[in-house]
This record gives structure tokens, sequence and C-alpha cells, in this order.
């Protein structure tokens, strides 16, 4: 009994460190995830609280099942609306993108460790792989809002690009351990084999869970568990029949998320908190297994290695997976740089260990240096390197609270709450009269909080900062009335105006009325096409917030998005400046 007792005041202290520590890892402008890693570093051997773990098969199924979790939560806060502008971009980086980072490194590797080509090529798989968890909860800390092209390609290249290196890892470490036991045949079928029955059962265990969640009737705080036990169970399942549990549980989420469900936010708010629990728990786990000092005699080969994927072999990767879809450079220059590394090379580096192979230490330790630096260097630099390369667009509030009330098949009503900003365009503005007058949108202001009163808001006279307005209107129009709400930005090139430009015109007009109101130079047939038209003619890709085609010396930005459409057009006249 006391055993156990130490176990969980060890455990449940470990983890309290961790989440306070935390606050300050937004300041310092580290990744949170470095935080719990630390603390696990630092209460393990080597450390002050000297606890003696070694145990590769607990760190192995607690990180498995940490990352199912994570993965479940990823799938569930997606939109499909992502894979509109991102699903082949994505698709192509989490494949021939992880084979080609997964190559270049392996041969450093093997040269830089005097070691076969068989373990270079190893380490570079597992490596090989990117962490959204590490990468977005930075930015939000940094409060950086991606444009959605971006966000979408990193959101699904991580969710997806986990199967391509687990086969890397698992048919390399069986060639270390029985050369020439498997043919190129039969590798090809395990890797066909990793993506058809992932994606087979996570589409069809998705649509289950989500049925079952639209018919059954249970407690509001049982659905979350609904959810994530099923989650894990097809999660198992896959991988017993030889499926990627890690792909097949992704889309599990993401089918259940996109089902309009009234209970879906009670799901959202539990799997969170799941989620974070599952990262602090497996970086801390991590953290306990590595021994620091082993790691000091191959900091250097290690720091060559993640300073190459970082500048080299991601880039390179990026660039020949995204130039043929015709994304910017600024934009793929900024992925190439968001290539952060978490857990997952980590517990790849498990197999090996597992497996008895020779050397696998060496293997694992140089994984987790590469990881450690790979989250001290980029992810202390991402704010930097989002601004740098441009890839931003004006900040947007979230409501503070969302819930659907209504939904059909093709239409959802929400009520959804902003807190007023200091500085946002709607200060002393009527409530009302501002919101039904953007953009002729049908939407129905019910309440004004202020300081802690509800008031009619007919009796709210002028909307002022930090009130909390309760708005009903359509699920497709949250994030454009979401603008009216936020501060103003204190980058002079993501003001609005600086960004969008001085006017707002409809996606519907047509060339000819730009030509006549601002004599604007058009191409031969574009007087008659709307302007939503001409923008995604010109951009040769789906357009998204951000967007920009030069007219002349001026420009087109898309300001808005309905679903898959251009909803309004921004024109920057020449000369005023700003914007990427």
């Amino acid at each position: 009994m006391a055993e156990i007792n130490s176990f969980l005041l060890v455990g449940g202290l470990l983890i309290l460190v961790s989440v306070l520590v935390s606050t300050l890892s937004g300041r310092l402008g580290f990744p949170l995830l470095l935080v719990f890693l630390g603390v696990g570093m630092l209460a393990g051997e080597d450390g002050p609280g000297g606890i003696q773990f070694d145990d590769f098969r607990t760190a192995f199924l607690v990180g498995n099942l940490a990352l199912a979790v994570i993965l479940l939560d990823g799938g569930l806060r997606t939109s499909l609306s992502t894979f509109r502008v991102a699903l082949w971009p994505a698709a192509v980086l989490a494949t021939w993108g992880v084979v080609c980072t997964a190559a270049l490194v392996g041969g450093l590797a093997a040269w830089l460790l005097d070691t076969s080509w068989l373990y270079g090529a190893l380490i570079g798989s597992m490596v090989a792989s990117t962490d959204a968890a590490a990468v977005f909860s930075l930015l939000r800390s940094g409060g950086i809002q991606l444009n959605s092209r971006v966000r979408s390609v990193l959101e699904i290249e991580s969710g997806i690009n986990d199967p391509m290196a687990v086969f890397l890892v698992i048919g390399l470490v069986e060639q270390i351990l029985a050369p020439g036991a498997g043919s190129v045949a039969d590798m090809l079928w395990l890797l066909g084999r990793q993506f058809a029955l992932g994606i087979g059962a996570g589409l069809l265990g998705g649509w289950l869970l989500a049925w079952l969640v639209e018919r059954i009737q249970l407690a509001e705080g049982l659905f979350a568990l609904l959810v994530g036990s099923g989650g894990l169970v097809i999660f198992a399942g896959v991988n017993y029949v030889g499926g990627s549990g890690f792909l097949a549980i992704y889309l599990t989420g993401l089918v259940v998320g996109n089902r309009r469900s009234a209970v879906i936010e009670s799901i959202l708010k539990p799997m969170d908190g799941l989620a974070w629990l599952a990262q602090a728990g497996m970086f801390l786990i991590l953290g306990l297994l590595v021994t620091p000092s082993a790691l000091v005699d191959h900091a250097p080969a290690a720091l060559a290695l993640a300073l190459f994927l970082m500048v080299v072999a991601r880039p390179l990767a990026v660039v020949t997976s995204l130039a043929p879809f015709r994304f910017a450079w600024r934009e793929m220059g900024f992925v190439g740089w968001t290539g952060l590394r978490g857990a997952v090379p980590i517990v790849l580096a498990v197999f090996p260990v597992m497996a008895g192979a020779s050397g696998a230490q060496l293997l694992f330790d140089s994984v987790f240096a590469v990881v450690v630096a790979s989250l001290l260097i980029q992810g202390t630099s991402l704010p930097l390197a989002a601004r740098w390369f441009r890839v931003m667009v004006p900040h947007q509030v979230a409501p503070t609270v969302r819930r659907e009330v209504w939904h059909s098949g093709t239409r959802a009503m929400e009520l959804v709450a902003f807190s007023v900003e200091p500085g946002a365009p709607i200060v002393g503005q009527s409530v009302g009269q501002r919101l039904t007058a953007q953009d002729g949108l049908s939407l129905r202001p019910v309440l004004v909080v202020r300081d802690q009163h509800p008031l009619l808001p007919e009796r709210a006279d002028a909307i002022q900062e930090r009130d909390l307005i309760w708005v009903l209107c359509d699920t497709t129009w949250v994030e454009r009335l979401a603008r009216l709400f936020a501060a103003e930005e204190a980058e002079a090139e993501l003001t609005p105006i600086r960004f969008f430009g001085e006017f707002a015109i409809r996606a519907d007009a047509t060339g000819a009325d730009l030509r006549q109101a601002y004599a604007l130079p058009l191409a031969e047939g574009e007087d008659g096409l709307p302007l939503a038209r001409i923008i995604e003619q010109r951009l040769g890709r789906p357009p998204v917030v951000g967007d920009r085609v030069d007219i002349g010396r001026s420009q087109l930005v898309v300001r808005d998005m309905e679903g898959e459409r251009v909803a309004q057009v921004g024109l920057k006249l020449s000369g005023t400046g700003g914007g990427p």
C-alpha cells in the first residue's frame, strides 16, 4: 500500500510541478512540452529527484496510449474545410516528405556516428515525422494566427505522417535483426496494409461512433468517455491486424468532430483536458527514461544532425512536396522551419531497444538529443519565423462560448459569446446597428453582459470594452463576425486596412465593375467574371483568407470566406504598402 501511495504521490507531484512551471513557457518563448520533458529529466537518476527508471516497455505503452489520445483530440478539432486547401499537399509531405527527410538525415547520421547505412537510415526515419502539438501550443501562446493554407498543411501532415515513419522504422529494424528477411514486395505490402486498414477502419469507426453519439441517450459527461474508449478500441484493433492505429484514430476523431451533433461541445472540453494529461504524462515518462549524462557523448553529432535536419533535410522535403501545388516561397519556408520534433521520434526509438537490436541505446540517445535540440532551437524561434516569412493574418478573437443550438443536414445555428477587446472596431457602436450592418449578415444579438450584469441589446447603449456580447448566428459566419471584436493589431502591417486594403468589395462584383470604379487593368476575358473567380484563376489553387493577386500596381485580397467560396474581397490601391 505504501508503494502505491508513493507512486501516486510522485506522479501527482511531477504533473503539478510541470503545470505550474508551464505558466512561464509562453513568457520565455519555448514549447510547453519541453517543460514536461525537463521536469521528467530533473526527476530522473541524474537529477535532484534521483528516480531510477529504465522500463522501456512501460514507456512504450504510455507513449502509444498518449499519442492515441492526442491524435483523437486533434482529429476532433480539425475542420473538414482544411482538407479543401491542404489534403493533397499534406499527403505528399506526409509520405514523400518523410522518406526524403529520412534518407537525407540517415546518410549524414551513418557518417557522423560511424555506423552502417541501416542504422543511419533508422535514425533518419525516427526523426522524420513532425509534432503538431508542440507547434500549435507555441503559436497559440505567442498570439500568432497563420493563414489557413499553412495551418491546414501543418495540421493534416502531423496527423497522417506517423504511419510512414512507423513503416520505415519497423522495416529497418527487421532488416537489422534478420538481414534479407523481407523482400521489396513484402515491404510494399506492409505499407499498403498500414494505410488501407488505417483509412478504412478510421472512417468506418468514426461513422459508427458519430452514429452512436447522435442516437444514444447518456449523461452528458459520458459522451467523451464513449468517444475516447471507442477511439482506443479502433486504435488497438487496427494495430492488432497490422494497420496504422495512429492514422485510424486520427480519422475517427475527424469524422466524429465534423458530424453535426448537439453534444459535440460536451465531448471537446473533457477531451482537451485528457489530451493535456496524456501529453504531460508521456513527456514526463520519456524524461525519466533518458539518462542526461549519457547524452553528452553524442551531443556534438546530435546537434549536427538536428541543424542539418532543420536547415537542409526538412526544407528540401517541403519544397519538393509543395512546389508542384503552387505554394508561395514564404509559405514553404515557414512550413520547412516548423518541422518541430516531439514525442513520436522518441517513442519510435524505443522499438529497437525492445527488439534487442545491438547499439539500440546509441539510437535512442541520439534521437532524444535531436528532439531536444529541435524543441529548443526551432521552438523558441517559431513566432519570429512566422513574422519573417509573412504567413500571418490579422488577429481574430475566438468566442469565449460557442454552442450549437440547431442544425439540419446542410445548416447550423450557433449561440456564441464574444468578449470585446480594447480598441476593437465594435467599441462605441450600437449592438443591433453594427452587427446587422456587417456585410448584410442576418445576425441576432441576444444579450450584452457588462460588469457581470445582463442587459438586453436595446438597453445596452454603446458597446464598451470588455463587454460580453451573445449572438445567434449561422455557423459559417462566426469567423467573419469575430473580426469585429478583435483588438487593433500592434504590428502596422497586420492592421485590417494595411493588410486587406482600403475598400471591401463583394466577391460577386464583376471585373467590369472594378475597371469602371477604379480604372484597374484586367486581362482579356476577365471583365465578365466575378472577382472571386478572377482570384481563383490567377492563384491556380483554392483561395484562403489573406491570398492576394496583383491587378496592375494594386492588389485584390481575399478578405472573407464562406465555406469554400470567397465572400468578400479587399482592394489595396497602389502605394499603400503593408501586407505580405
